[in-house]
């Protein structure tokens, strides 16, 4: 049976095309890209058959110490041939014989005419000797030596007596008294700090102080002088202020005593005038007081109540005074061994480690009279940080750190340098010659 089939005009349209959806899981897994996930897991694998994995395994596993070296080494270089330096065969090229020397030599058979002197050989032990060696061999000692540890002071030593014979000479002479030691030669230095640390002998710089700081070190010691300048410079300017206050107030003082100069000659003219007669109506005013009348007993007896009753009060007063400096007393004195015992125990801590002890801040009574230098700033800015060893410029002096240690560590005393001593005071006259002639 035939096929029938539609029309050209009447025939369905054509296909569309069926584009899977691209936002799932399984299209997205299609497009990526595992070439290298493949390629590390092939070389694994590879490493598994070879042995195991290379990452895993330990460094003995993977390498060996070379101890016999390579023999093939000595067959490509020559241990005979060895090529050195072309300044090295110059300085090596040198005659053994000695120069010939310009001086004048003498010769064998020429002296001086003086013999010379015959001495004993000491090289050799005498016989003497040989037979005092041998007896301490066998034990045999002239003299034994005891040992004993020292119950004095070598260095504290007297000083030697005067010699007997110049005694005897000159018996008029007084004998030299000895020197009296002062007690506190012996103590320890007393360390000027207000904290009353011991200081080292060379303070251990922090990070601030490097050429090379921390930022946060830096920036730390920068506030901590800034903060310290500012302070001098509001102690300065407060100082200007007071001595500005008190220039005023002077001249205040000096304008008030000048008006009452002016006012007492002022009332002195008044008073002189007033005793001429100028000054009326002062003979008619009268000064009527009033008379003092007698207490009655009930006031005195009032009187009398209201002093006892103060004088118990009063006592009373004193003996509560008492009682509460009693109490206070015994509070003290529990506080006084609390800080003692503490205070043992801080410099127990401190002994082990004094390196933060903060020698800028002395205590008020210093060692002399003269204030202790103060410490110099040691501070690079921070536009005169440099990168570069070159360009660094040393800051501090290590004379002047070692100076300053020693007196706030109480070993010196601060002086100052005198440049000119007082001298004698010297006073020059001319002679009058023609005074010591006289006419006949």
């Amino acid at each position: 049976m035939p096929v029938l089939k539609p029309l050209s005009g009447l025939s369905e349209g054509p296909a569309q095309y069926s584009q899977p959806s691209r936002k799932g899981k399984k299209a997205w897994r299609k497009n990526v890209d595992v070439s290298e996930v493949e390629k590390g897991l092939e070389q694994l694998n590879e490493e598994i058959i070879k042995g195991g994995v290379i990452a895993e395994k330990a460094s003995d596993e993977l390498f060996t110490i070379d101890v016999a070296g390579d023999s093939a080494l000595s067959k490509k270089h020559n241990k005979h041939i060895k090529k050195g330096l072309r300044s090295e065969e110059i300085i090596a090229a040198r005659s053994p014989v000695p120069a010939v020397s310009l001086k004048k030599r003498p010769g064998d058979k020429t002296t001086d005419g003086i013999l010379p002197v015959k001495r004993q050989r000491t090289t050799y032990v005498t016989q003497k000797e040989l037979v005092r060696l041998r007896k301490v061999a066998d034990g045999h000692h002239d003299s034994t030596v005891s040992v004993v540890d020292a119950d004095y002071d070598a260095w504290d030593a007297p000083p030697e007596a005067p010699e007997e014979k110049q005694l005897k000479e000159l018996p008029f002479v007084p004998k030299a008294e000895k020197p009296k030691v002062p007690k506190t030669l012996r103590h320890q230095p007393i360390s000027l700090v207000a904290s009353g640390k011991p200081v080292p002998a060379v303070a251990k710089p922090k990070g601030g102080y490097s050429y090379n700081p921390a930022f946060t070190d830096y920036q730390d010691r920068l506030m901590t002088e800034a903060e310290k300048a500012v302070e001098t410079e509001k102690q300065r300017l407060a100082a200007l202020e007071a001595e500005r206050l008190k220039e005023e107030a002077a001249a205040r003082s000096r304008a008030e005593a000048e008006a009452a100069e002016a006012r007492a000659d002022l009332s002195e003219w008044e008073e002189e005038s007033a005793w001429e007669g100028f000054e009326s109506g002062g003979e008619e005013l009268s000064v009527k007081a009033k008379r003092p009348q007698r207490k009655t007993q009930a006031q005195r007896n009032k009187i009398k109540r209201r002093k006892e009753e103060e004088r118990k009060a009063k006592h009373e007063a004193q003996m509560k005074k008492k009682f509460q400096q009693a109490e206070k007393i015994k509070q003290i004195a529990l506080e006084v061994v609390e800080r003692e015992r503490q205070r043992e125990l801080e410099m127990v801590e401190l002994s082990d480690d004094s390196s933060d002890v903060d020698d800028q801040e002395l205590r008020r009574k210093r060692l002399g009279k003269i204030k202790l230098p103060e410490k110099d700033l040691e501070l690079v800015l921070p536009d005169e940080l440099q990168d570069s060893l070159r360009l660094l410029k040393p800051e501090g002096n290590l004379l002047k750190d070692r100076y300053r240690s020693m007196l706030v560590r109480g070993k010196l005393e601060a002086r100052t340098r005198i440049p000119f001593t007082k001298q004698a005071k010297t006073k020059t006259t001319e002679k009058w010659t023609y005074k010591d002639f006289t006419l006949e």
